[in-house]
């Protein structure tokens, strides 16, 4: 997580790259999730996403730097 990506000159987080990948995955879950109607047993929707989402950022960086080093 120290390293910085260049992208055409612009030197871009490297917690950006993983922020994405977190969101598509968030994606695909939440598809899957509201297919087989899951959403019925959770309170508030938007809370639930928003956790789902730290909870899958956090372990993709513990992945990457697990991996990376």
């Amino acid at each position: 997580m120290r390293h910085d990506i260049d992208i055409a000159g612009l030197l871009v987080p490297s917690l950006l790259l993983w922020l994405v990948v977190a969101y598509g995955c968030v994606a695909l879950l939440s598809a899957g999730l509201r297919r087989i109607g899951f959403y019925r047993l959770v309170w508030h929707r938007a809370l639930f996403d928003f956790a789902l989402f730290v909870c899958v950022l956090g372990g993709i960086v513990y992945l990457a730097s697990e991996f990376s080093s």
